[in-house]
Parts: structure tokens; sequence; C-alpha cells
């Protein structure tokens, strides 16, 4: 019978903000230490040398090629492995590793290495007939298509969350992630590369929030409430269960993809969390940790709201998410796996525990896993 696929390893660069740090690493760059150093910590964990069959990676803004396929080689794992790349937007990080995972839930049970990279910095000009424009469309002609600082601000509005509201949910994601970080609850996740050892957008936005200027006329959302463009990378190793006797690790309970309006697509991780439960057949109050991608403060406010949970619930990223940390958009979704595999495996949580990671995808969608510590 097949079985179930388990994390038992997961790393991540530090998150620097577009043109600083990691500006001049491409994607393979960027994550072709992670997946060395996740294939390592398998490996110690194991016992004996991890031999991944593939690595999949998320990635949405990157020169093409299947950057998968070109860091699985600059990472120096061999011709033999196979590289895919997923492009789901903000959710495709978690969507390669619920594909990885499902892959070895179907059968095909060789390990895997999965998660994903953005390097803002170095993604290539696209234009049509010689004209440059700043993002593929997100929905067809005709079909609402917003900006997403635009949406954030229609959803605001759509929900009634106020400026005041969002202010203090990014002011305490940043009080949250300066604690970890003195703490050094990051330290053992982290993959430093080159002058770029620590997360650079930490408390950099959180005493300016009040005097911030909304960034549209008539809305609500600032740039302290919209996180940063940045460049970083996250991967995990999966294999299965049975494969990993005795190793603490991360199972996969359930997972769900939905669709929602593209004109508010920032509550697509609601819906996806909902429909990830039901398949795992837990309720959102058996779950220890959440891990939401948190594009806008609006957002995840729209979310909890959905979910019934309080604005400052703290499963909800107890260590601060993407508005104190940066938002790689190809990463994030797995930088979220990586903080529920240091809050809960690496924090020591006993077998049985629940953690959820989520994402909102611009387009009008939802990407949603539920884990669980077995060991």
């Amino acid at each position: 019978m097949p079985d179930e696929a388990v994390i038992i390893a997961a790393r991540r660069t530090p998150i620097a903000t577009r043109g600083r740090a990691l500006a001049d690493l491409r994607v393979e760059q960027l994550v072709g230490p992670v997946l060395q150093v996740v294939s390592a910590d398998a490996s110690a964990a194991l016992g004996h040398g991890l031999h991944p069959a593939d690595v999949v990676l998320g990635n949405c803004t990157g020169p093409g090629g299947n950057p998968a396929r070109v860091s699985a080689l600059a990472a120096g794992l061999g011709p033999e492995v196979t590289g895919a790349t997923v492009d789901r937007q903000c959710g495709s990080g978690l969507a390669a590793i619920i594909d990885a995972a499902t892959a070895i839930g179907a059968g095909d049970e060789r390990p895997r290495l999965a998660g994903g990279v953005e390097s803002a910095s170095t993604a290539p000009v696209r234009s049509i007939d010689g004209v440059t424009y700043a993002r593929a469309p997100f929905a067809p002609a005709g079909r609402p298509d917003p900006d997403m600082p635009a949406a954030a601000d229609e959803l605001a509005r759509h929900d009634g969350i106020d400026r005041a509201r969002q202010d203090a949910y990014a002011a305490r994601s940043h009080r949250r992630a300066r604690s970890a970080h003195e703490s050094g609850r990051f330290d053992a996740e982290l993959v430093p590369l080159g002058s770029a050892t620590d997360d650079d957008a930490i408390g950099r936005a959180e005493a300016l929030l009040p005097r911030l200027t909304p960034l549209a006329a008539d809305g609500t959302v600032t740039a302290g409430t919209a996180t940063r463009i940045s460049d970083g990378a996250a991967a995990v190793a999966l294999l299965p269960r049975r494969a990993a006797p005795g190793v603490p690790g991360l199972a996969i309970r359930g997972h769900a993809v939905v669709g929602c309006d593209p004109a508010l697509p920032g509550v697509g991780a609601a819906p996806a969390i909902t429909a990830a439960l039901e398949r795992a057949g837990v309720g959102i109050d058996q779950i220890a940790a959440v891990e939401i991608v948190e594009a806008f403060a609006a957002q995840v406010l729209a979310v909890l709201g959905r979910l019934d949970l309080a604005d400052d619930d703290p499963r909800v990223c107890a260590d601060g998410g993407a508005l104190a940390l940066g938002h790689p958009w190809g990463a994030s979704g797995a930088v979220s796996v990586v903080r529920l595999f240091s809050r809960l495996v690496r924090g020591g949580a006993r077998p049985g525990t629940l953690g959820v990671a989520a994402a909102s995808v611009g387009g009008g969608m939802g990407v949603a896993a539920v884990v669980e510590v077995v060991a």
C-alpha cells in the first residue's frame, strides 16, 4: 500500500528586500545551497545518504527554462535527479511541497526535495511586441484582475477592516518576529548566503506605521501593512514514513487548492484551510500552529475573520510572518512550512500535534496543507 509523505528536514535562506543583500543571486544560486543543506540534514537524520529522485520548486517571475532542474544541477545532486517548476503565484512553494507529497502518497515512494525560490531582484523584464509590462495577467481579459494592493484595499472595504486594525496586525507581526530573532528561534532553519545572515526587514516599518500614507488616495493599505517584495528560498525533504522510522517530522494529513472570486483574491486561504481541515478530519480548534502568508494585513485579517479566529490569535504566525520577514513570492508558501517545522518539530511538540500552512493566491485561489508531528 502507498505510504504517507513525511517532511524530515526543512531550511530557508534569510529573506532580503529586493535590491539588497541577495540581489546578485539568480534563482539557482539562491536555492542550490538550501537544497544541499536540506539533503545533508535529512541524511544525518536517517543515518545514511538521502538520494532524491526529483526536485519540485515553486517560482513565479524567474527566467523560465525549468528553474527546478537548473537548481538541482547547481546543487550538485547529479544529472539523474529531475526537476519540475510550479507556478501558483504566492502559493507556489506550498503547492510544490504538496505535489511532491502527492507523488509519494500515490505510490512513487522515492525521496524528493521540494520548496520554492524567488529572485525579484533578477527577474527578467517581460514584453509583448517590445512593450514591457509589470506582471503577467492573473485573469483573462474581461474578468477582474486587480493589482494586489488594490485588491487588498477592496477587501478591507468589503470586510470593514479599518486602518487601525491593519496597523495593529502589522506591528504585532514585527514584534513577534523581533522576539523570535532575538531568542534565536530562526537560527536552526537559516542557510546564510554571503552577507545575508538574517532577515533584513524585521522591525523596519513598525515605528513608521502610524505615519505612513495610504498607497491609494481612497484606500487604507500602506507600505507598512503591505509586505516587502523580497528575494529568498526555502526547501524541505520528503520521503515515505516507513523509510524514516523514528525520525521526527511532519506528515501531510490533508491539503486543498480552491478557487475564489478573482476580484477578492486575498480570501482564498480561508476556504482552502477549511477544505484541507475537512480532508484531514480535524477542526480548527485542534490546530496548534498556523502559518498564513502575510501578503497584506487586510488579507490575513479577512481570512482570520472567515475562520472565526481573533486578530491576535497566538497560534497564527507566532514568530511573525511575511509582513515582518518579507515576501519572496514563489518561496513564501514553502517558508510557511519551514516555519511550521521549526515551531513544531524543532520546538519539540509531541507526536499528534497539528499545524496548518496556507496562502491566498493572485487570480483568486487558495492553497493549504494540514501537517501532523510524527516520530
